[in-house]
């Protein structure tokens, strides 16, 4: 890895590009190894602020709005994940970087694991934090938010509710107390759907993984494929919006994957302790190797299956990805 740059040497900028005629933004700084931050719903680059400085000492860090958020485009279309995956492999494409570390957060995790399973060959590891796609349980405002009609109630509340929220966060800090960045984050999220064209994106996003069950989208079924891909997943403990079960079961469905836990964190550890956050991701960097998947070793991944208790490893799948 690249020796560190001091962080006031460092020059975060933001860029932008288009893709398929529509705005992509994204902040980035560093050299060395090439970290893709993916946000999760609602959110944007803006969610990695704190700890993208800290990262970016020893790496490449890109951290695009994802299309439908942020600055970038929100033109009507597909937010599903696989169209957000290959919006990702697009915009790399463009910047020339062959191959990535994926750092996912939320739906950005989703996000991250789908590009894993359609681009193999372009992904070093994946690191989920506090990631969706490992589970059906969410927090139940998200799953009401998919109900028919939502769009006219989020409208109607939107500048009321804020209002309020600003108020509360006063009051709050009046008294002394914590505003957790949980708070912080969901109240700026929720803030960006004022935008008819910001609620019809997230929305849109929303309803491609998410119903008033929960989640829709669960990978569980197909972690064996992590095999040869060096996986870190971080989560907070005191996370309301998905819980740090679906850390713990996800570690055991993931061949070699490790599991790091922060016992004063909600749903964004990235922002509550971005210190503790970068050393994490970094201290991964250098601790292994990335996946050299090619396509016949990520398909002889596929055709092996998921081992079983009875299965005995075999050297093939042990080399796998190397």
């Amino acid at each position: 890895m690249t020796a560190p740059t001091r962080l006031r040497n460092l020059e975060l900028t933001r860029e932008e590009t288009r893709l398929h005629g529509s705005r992509l933004s994204y902040l980035t700084a560093g050299e060395g190894p090439v970290l893709l931050l993916v946000h999760g719903i609602a959110s944007d680059s803006e969610a990695w602020r704190a700890s993208l400085p800290l990262l970016a000492r020893r790496a490449r860090v890109i951290a695009p709005d994802l299309p439908g958020h942020g600055v970038s485009g929100k033109a009507r279309g597909d937010y599903s994940l696989g169209s957000l995956a290959s919006s990702l492999r697009d915009l790399l494409v463009k910047l020339g970087h062959e191959r990535v570390t994926l750092v996912g957060h939320s739906l950005g995790g989703g996000v991250a694991m789908q590009f894993a399973y359609m681009f193999p060959e372009r992904t070093e590891r994946l690191v989920l934090v506090s990631s969706g796609g490992l589970g059906r349980s969410v927090n139940p405002l998200l799953r009401a938010a998919t109900l028919p009609g939502s769009e006219l109630v989020i409208a109607a509340t939107i500048g009321p509710l804020t209002a309020l929220g600003r108020a509360g966060v006063a009051s709050v800090r009046r008294l002394g107390l914590r505003v957790t960045p949980d708070l912080g984050e969901v109240g700026r999220g929720f803030a960006t759907l004022a935008d008819r064209e910001g609620r019809a994106a997230f929305l849109d996003t929303l309803r491609s993984v998410v119903n008033f069950n929960g989640q829709r989208v669960d990978a569980s079924n197909r972690l064996y494929l992590a095999g040869g891909t060096p996986t870190l997943l971080l989560w907070g403990e005191r996370d309301r919006i998905i819980p740090v079960g679906h850390g713990l079961r996800a570690r055991e469905r993931m061949p070699g994957s490790r599991l790091v836990t922060f016992a004063d964190s909600g749903h964004f550890p990235q922002i509550d302790d971005p210190h503790r956050f970068a050393a994490a991701v970094l201290e991964f960097l250098e601790d292994t190797e990335p996946s050299c998947h090619t396509p016949e070793s990520w398909s002889a991944l596929l055709r092996d299956g998921p081992l079983t208790a009875e299965d005995p490893p075999t050297n093939k799948r042990e080399g796998a990805g190397r």
